[in-house]
Formats: C-alpha cells, structure tokens, sequence
C-alpha cells in the first residue's frame, strides 16, 4: 500500500521529489532514482503506471540554470535508463513471456492492452517500438511483445535507441525550456495533470476502438 502511496504522490508532483532527492543526495546522484524509476516503468513488465513523462519534463525544469541538474547529464542517464529498461522487457519477453500471459498473475497485461500492443506492432512492425514510447502503458508492453514475438535483435535495439532518446529529449526539454515560466510555475501540479492526461488520450481512443470493433463484430 505504501508503494502505490508513494507513486500516487510522485505523479501527483514530481517536483518536490525531485528538490528532496538534490538535497539529500547531491546533485550528483539525485539522477539515479530518476534513472531507476525510467528503467523500472520500460523494464519492468507489471510497472507500467510510472509517471515516466511528467518526472522527466520535472527534470527538465531542474536542469535549467540554476536548478541544480545538468541537461546533458539528465538526457544522457535518462536515455540508457530508458534503453536499458526496453531491453531487459524485450528478452524478458522473449525467455519468459508465454509463462508469464498464460500464468494470468500480471493484471495490468490485461487482453486488452495485449490486443492493443499487438496491433500497433503489427501495423507497423519495428518502428512500433519507437511509437510506443509515447504512450503510457503500451511503452511498458511493446518491447515485452516484441520479445515474445522474437522480433530481430538488431531491428528491435536499433528502434529502442532511437525511441528511448527521442522520448526523453522531448519531455526534458520541454521542461528545461518552458518550465521557468511565470505561469508554469504557478500552475505546476495542473501541468503534469495535463501531461499525464495528454500522454493517456490516444491509449483511452485506441482501446475504445477496439471495444467498438468488438461489438461491431459480435452483432
């Protein structure tokens, strides 16, 4: 109970964590419960509630001048966090994945966001694993599918990479670049709501369509 406590109120405001962590750690290693977090969210296949965008665009406004984070360094752990976390999901996918679906014990892999998963990469195939990455849920799933589908090795790191970067570039800097406005500021916790909401709608309208297609079916 404490643990879902605890990332109920990470999500809620990443900010304050953040300020504990630089004041309790140093600005040195206040990265890595940053970096554990992202790995955990991408690696971890029974984790995929993590704030990932909102505690990395938090970041961001801490890695502007002044607020104790380095952009680069942030950037540079964030994204081999976010690799690293795709990777350990791909293999154990791969090695483990149809023990673990049939087994029924991990809720949050739910038929639904299997099915959903599942048809993104087989629309798109590799480059899926790019696009997953901005959508909470999926993020978490694709690479643990791509594994049990024994997607290449090559193609699957060589769009990780790609993806985890661009994922971690674009909410960062965001927050290294907007979040010192006045308004930001004042409105903070409304902003991350905001983000996790965004990050969510085309997950919600993805499931919803296949609900829809369902009962179009079934009829």
């Amino acid at each position: 109970m404490a643990i879902i406590e605890f990332f109920l109120e990470l999500l809620r405001d990443p900010r304050s964590f953040i300020i504990h962590w630089i004041n309790e750690l140093g600005p040195i290693w206040a990265y890595a419960p940053m970096a554990l977090i992202i790995f955990i969210e991408t690696g971890v296949v029974f984790m995929p509630f993590l704030p990932g965008d909102s505690l990395l665009f938090a970041a961001g406004v801490f890695a502007a001048p002044g607020g104790g984070l380095n952009i680069l360094v942030l950037i540079a752990v964030c994204v081999s966090a976010a690799v690293l976390g795709d990777t350990s999901n791909y293999w154990i996918g791969r090695r483990l994945g149809s023990v673990i679906i049939n087994s029924g014990k991990v809720k949050s892999l739910t038929p639904a966001r299997i099915e959903k998963t599942q048809a993104m990469l087989d629309k798109y195939g590799s480059l899926a694993v790019l696009l997953a990455r901005f959508f909470p849920f999926i993020r978490t799933f694709a690479p643990f599918l791509a594994g049990f589908g024994h997607m290449r090795v090559p193609q699957f790191m060589v769009f990780n990479a790609i993806g985890g970067t661009l994922w971690v570039c674009l909410f960062t800097l965001l927050g290294y670049f907007f979040g010192g406005i006045p308004f930001v500021q004042d409105h903070f916790e409304l902003i991350i709501i905001a983000i996790v909401m965004i990050s969510l709608i085309p997950t919600l309208v993805g499931l919803i369509r296949i609900r829809l297609t369902k009962q179009t079916d079934d009829e």
